[in-house]
């Protein structure tokens, strides 16, 4: 019987064409090749994408603004813990029953320290909240008509003006009380102890003698010895009495009636100098004079806060949201 021609070779044909890609396959690798695969990505507003494949995960933020934690953050860039707009944001939107409101073109560069000391106490100057400007503002921030408010209760007081260098014993003209950047206020619900809100210098110290503050006031006043030295008319040197007594004197006490026992001299000194007013006219050009913290009083008779469970929000003077925070 006669074979089918071609028949023998078709085998050998299929043999020699896997061992030619083999070979190819070998120049451009072999088995140190690795395989790409790319699955699904998520696209972010930043630029970034993260891939779903391989087991990948990702999960969505939280939603901010729950009654009871300690700090709140929008879902975007924060570095202090407030709420922030997403760039670009600038309509409202309501978290966890919470309306954040219209983002203030300040939000950002001012803050607030997100904590009310002595909230729902029974003195409502014991009830403060401080509020900062951020060094990098590099633009001066008039906080008066700002108002904070407490979202729990809906109460609400306007940040009112105030006087920069108050003087003793008079009615003080008040103005806007205006922030430089890296300054802060002590925002203080109740009436304030001088009758108005101001802002601490090297004398403030003086008022604390007669009044009480909430916080204290820093007692950095001048050393009294110091202010001897400087300002003693005549030869201080040989009032050993009244050096004796000057020693004893703290910083920021005021001398309301002096001793018999030191000169004329001396007594001139201690109700000229050793008092507020005294203290401002003498150092009112020193570098050092003026502070960086203002105290700021809203004058109400009842705390503005909730002693838990409240949502605190400053707003700016059109209203608009420039931070917030719960607890």
């Amino acid at each position: 019987m006669e074979k089918e021609k071609g028949g023998g070779t078709e085998p050998w044909f299929f043999v020699g064409l896997f061992i030619f890609i083999f070979l190819i396959w070998i120049a451009t690798g072999g088995p140190t090749r690795g395989l790409s695969f790319k699955g699904p990505s998520v696209a972010f507003n930043n630029g970034t994408s993260t891939s779903l494949s391989g087991g990948t995960s990702f999960s969505l933020p939280k939603a901010p603004f729950q009654i009871g934690e300690s700090r709140v953050a929008l879902p975007g860039p924060s570095s202090s813990g407030s709420l922030l707009m997403p760039s670009g944001k600038a309509t409202p939107v309501t978290l966890s029953g919470v309306a954040y409101g219209t983002p203030s073109p300040y939000q950002g560069l001012v803050s607030m320290g997100h904590y009310v000391s002595g909230a729902g106490a029974s003195n409502p100057i014991d009830e403060s909240v401080r509020l900062q400007v951020s060094p990098q503002t590099n633009v001066p921030v008039d906080v008066s008509g700002w108002t904070l408010k407490s979202e729990a209760s809906g109460s609400a007081s306007v940040i009112p003006q105030g006087t920069a260098l108050p003087t003793s014993g008079i009615v003080n003209a008040a103005q806007d009380i205006v922030l430089l950047p890296g300054e802060q206020a002590i925002v203080v619900s109740g009436y304030s102890p001088i009758g108005g809100s101001f802002k601490e210098n090297k004398c403030i110290g003086y008022f604390a003698q007669f009044q009480r503050f909430s916080p204290s006031l820093p007692q950095n006043c001048p050393v009294p010895s110091g202010e001897l030295r400087t300002y003693y008319q005549g030869s201080y040197i040989r009032d050993v009495a009244c050096i004796d007594y000057v020693d004893g004197l703290s910083r920021c006490q005021v001398v309301l009636s002096p001793p018999t026992t030191v000169s004329g001299t001396c007594q001139s000194f201690l109700v000229t100098h050793l008092n507020y007013n005294g203290c401002v006219d003498a150092h009112r050009n020193d570098a050092d004079f003026s502070g960086t913290t203002w105290r700021i009083y809203l004058g109400r008779t009842t705390p503005l806060f909730r002693t838990k469970h409240e949502v605190v929000k400053l707003l700016d003077a059109r209203g608009n949201t420039v931070d917030a925070f719960s607890y």
